[in-house]
C-alpha cells in the first residue's frame, strides 16, 4: 500500500478497496487504483508477478480520458475496459455517488492485472467452465467483481456524503437552538426593550450573514404613530417611506397566507419599490396582543396584531433569503415579540427547544411505520428509571436530564441506513445485520461533532451494549458500560419487545418484564433492572399506551423539555 492513499481516500474507502485487493490476489491477479491525477495510490500484489506501474498510470490516462463512451461499456451502468488479447488487464472508473441525473465526480480508476495466464501456477484456482478458455473466463469474473466493486463504492460514498450533510443540518439546528435559549434567558424583567432587541439582532447575524438587520417597533413621536428601528446590527438603514413600504408590504403578504415578506431580483424584478442598495430582502411580523388603541399596525385579516416587525437585507453567502431562513426570523421575532408582551407565548418559546430535538428523532422513527414514536417513548421510559435510580443513589437532575437526551437521540444514526434494510420482514443477512449494528457509531460521531452534546456520546453509543460483553459496538463488560448506556439499553430493549415489528408480532407487559427479568446480570445490569422492575411499571405502561395524554397536560412536562435541553448549553 502507498502512502499516499490516504491523501485521496477516506479510511472506509481504503478498507473496502484493500479488502477487494485481498480478495483478487487469491485468483493470482493483482489490484490497483489510480487517482484522477494520474497517481498510483494503492498497488495489492498477489506475489505471483509484478504490475507495471508506468504502464498502468499510462492506461488510466486513457481510460479517464474514453470515460462514458458507449463502445468501452460492457454494461450501461459500470463501464468495464479491457486491454490485452485475452483481457489480461481489466478498469473501471471509480466515482463518488450521482447528483441528480449528472455522473458522481471521478475520484480515480480501479485495475485488475492477470498477468500471463500461461505462467500460472497450479495452485492459484481459475474458472473453466464448459471448456471455455480458463484465462478468458477468469477475465470475465473479474471483471463482473470490479462492476460490482464500483457500485458498491458509489453507494457507500452516497451513504458517507447523507450523513456527513445530517450532521451539518444537526449542529446548524442545534446553533439556533442556542440562539433561542440565549434569548429566552435574557428575558428579564430588568432589561430593556432596546437591550434585548439588540442582544436578538446580534445574534442573529452570527449565524445568518446579512448585511444589515434591525427591528421595528410602534412608536409615539409628536403625537404620530410611527414604526421606528428600535435595534439594529450592521449597514441598514430604515427612513420613514421604507418603514411604511415594508408594514403596507408585509401586512399583503400576511393576509395573502405568507409567512413572511420576501423580494428580490433573482427570478423576477422587485414586487415592491426598494432603496437602491438593496438586493434581496425578508420581513417577518412581530404579532402582539390586541391593541385597546388606534394604532400604526394594525391588524391583519385573520385577526393577528402586528406590533412591529423584523427586517434583514443582502442576504450573505446565498443568492437570496430561502424557506429555512424565514423559519429562523419568524423563531426570533416571536421570542422577541413573547419578551415585549411580558411572557405571554414564553411557553410555546420553551417546547420549541425539545421540539425541534424530537423532530430530527422523528425523521428516523418516519422510515419505519412500525417504531414511529420510538425514540420518545424510549426517551420517557430512560428518565422514568434514571428518577427511580435517583432515590437510591447520588443521581443529580443535570444527569437525568442527559439519560433523557441520550434515550431522545439514541437511533440518530440510523438515519445513514437503507430504509430496505429497517423495513425487511424476515431474518436479516449478516452483512444486513452488521450495517444495522453501526447505528450506535454513526450517531456518536454525528453527535460527537457538537461539544454541547458530547455529554450523551457515550449513553448513545453504548445502549447495545451487554453486561455479559456480547453487546456491540465495543463488547464492553460490567462497568466498562456508562450508567447511561445501560439505562438507555434497557429503555430501548423494553420498547422493542412491546412494539409490534415487521418480524413479529408485540409482546404483553408481563411477557416483556419476565424477558428482563431472565436478563438480568447477562444482559441488563442488575441493579437498574431491578429498580425498573420493582418501579410502577403498570403505571408507566398506561402513560405510554394513553400516547402521554396524562403528562401532556401537565405544565411540568411541558416545562421539563426545555429543561432538558437547557443543560446542553453552559
Amino acid at each position: 500500500m502507498l502512502d499516499t492513499i490516504r491523501k485521496t481516500l477516506s479510511l472506509s474507502q481504503q478498507r473496502e478497496l484493500e479488502s477487494f485487493g485481498a480478495r483478487v490476489n487469491k485468483f493470482g491477479a493483482n489490484f490497483a487504483v489510480c487517482n484522477a491525477a494520474d497517481e498510483l495510490i494503492l498497488l495489492c500484489e498477489g506475489g505471483r508477478f509484478k504490475s507495471s506501474r508506468e504502464q498502468l498510470i499510462k492506461l488510466s490516462r486513457q481510460v479517464l480520458e474514453q470515460d462514458g463512451e458507449k463502445s468501452c461499456s460492457d454494461d450501461p451502468g459500470v463501464p468495464i475496459w479491457r486491454f490485452g488479447d485475452a483481457n489480461f488487464v481489466l478498469a473501471a472508473v471509480l466515482k463518488s455517488a450521482r447528483v441528480s441525473n449528472k455522473g458522481g465526480e471521478v475520484i480515480g480508476t480501479a485495475w485488475v492485472d492477470l498477468g500471463d495466464k500461461s505462467l500460472c501456477p497450479a495452485s492459484v484456482p481459475s474458472f473453466d467452465i464448459g471448456g471455455a478458455n480458463p484465462a478468458q473466463t477468469d477475465s470475465d469474473y473479474l471483471a463482473e467483481m470490479l462492476g460490482l466493486l464500483v457500485e458498491k463504492f458509489q453507494a457507500e460514498t452516497k451513504a458517507e456524503k447523507q450523513i456527513e450533510m445530517i450532521g451539518t443540518e444537526l449542529a446548524q439546528t442545534y446553533e439556533e437552538l442556542v440562539l433561542l435559549h440565549k434569548l429566552s434567558t435574557n428575558m428579564k424583567v430588568t432589561e430593556s426593550d432596546a437591550s434585548f432587541l439588540q442582544i436578538a439582532c446580534d445574534s442573529l447575524t452570527e449565524i445568518v450573514y446579512v448585511e444589515g438587520i434591525a427591528i421595528l417597533l410602534e412608536k409615539t413621536i409628536d403625537d404620530k404613530q410611527q414604526l421606528i428601528v428600535t435595534a439594529g446590527s450592521g449597514l441598514i438603514d430604515i427612513d420613514e417611506q421604507t418603514a411604511a413600504i415594508l408594514h403596507s408590504g408585509l401586512m399583503e403578504e400576511i393576509n395573502s397566507g405568507k409567512e413572511a415578506l420576501l423580494d428580490s431580483e433573482v427570478d423576477s424584478a422587485f414586487k415592491y419599490d426598494w432603496p437602491s442598495n438593496i438586493k434581496n430582502i425578508i420581513a417577518v411580523p412581530l404579532f402582539g396582543k390586541e391593541k385597546t388603541e388606534s394604532g400604526f399596525t394594525g391588524k391583519t385579516e385573520n385577526g393577528n396584531c402586528i406590533m412591529g416587525l423584523m427586517v434583514a437585507i443582502n442576504r450573505i453567502g446565498k443568492q437570496d433569503f430561502d424557506s429555512t431562513d424565514v423559519k429562523l426570523f419568524n423563531s426570533v421575532a416571536g421570542g422577541c415579540a413573547v419578551f415585549i408582551e411580558n411572557g405571554r407565548l414564553f411557553k410555546d418559546l420553551k417546547e420549541l427547544f425539545i421540539g425541534s430535538l424530537k423532530a430530527l428523532t422523528s425523521s428516523i422513527d418516519a422510515k419505519d411505520k412500525y417504531t414511529r414514536g420510538h425514540s420518545e417513548r424510549v426517551a420517557f421510559v430512560s428518565r422514568w428509571i434514571a428518577e427511580r435510580l435517583s432515590e437510591q443513589e447520588q443521581l443529580d437532575e443535570e444527569q437525568i436530564h442527559m439519560v433523557y437526551l441520550a434515550g431522545l437521540l439514541h437511533d440518530i444514526g440510523k438515519i445513514g441506513t437503507e430504509e430496505a434494510v429497517l423495513r425487511k420482514e424476515g431474518k436479516l443477512t449478516e452483512q444486513e445485520f452488521n450495517r444495522i449494528k453501526q447505528h450506535p457509531s454513526v450517531g456518536a460521531g454525528i453527535l460527537h461533532e457538537i461539544k454541547q452534546m458530547r455529554d450523551i456520546v457515550p449513553g448513545v453509543l453504548s445502549h447495545h451494549e451487554r453486561v455479559d460483553g456480547k453487546g456491540y459496538p465495543d463488547g464492553l463488560m460490567g462497568d466498562q458500560i456508562p450508567l447511561t448506556g445501560k439505562i438507555v439499553g434497557l429503555a430501548d430493549c423494553f420498547d422493542a419487545m412491546t412494539s409490534k415489528r415487521t418480524y413479529r408480532d408485540a409482546m404483553t407487559m408481563e411477557q416483556a418484564l419476565a424477558e428482563i427479568e431472565k436478563g438480568l446480570g447477562t444482559q441488563f445490569d442488575e441493579k437498574i433492572g431491578r429498580v425498573f422492575l420493582d418501579s410502577d411499571v403498570k403505571r408507566l405502561w398506561d402513560i405510554i399506551q394513553n400516547g402521554f395524554s396524562e403528562i401532556y397536560r401537565s405544565s411540568d412536562y411541558i416545562e421539563y423539555g426545555a429543561a432538558a435541553v437547557g443543560t446542553l448549553i453552559r
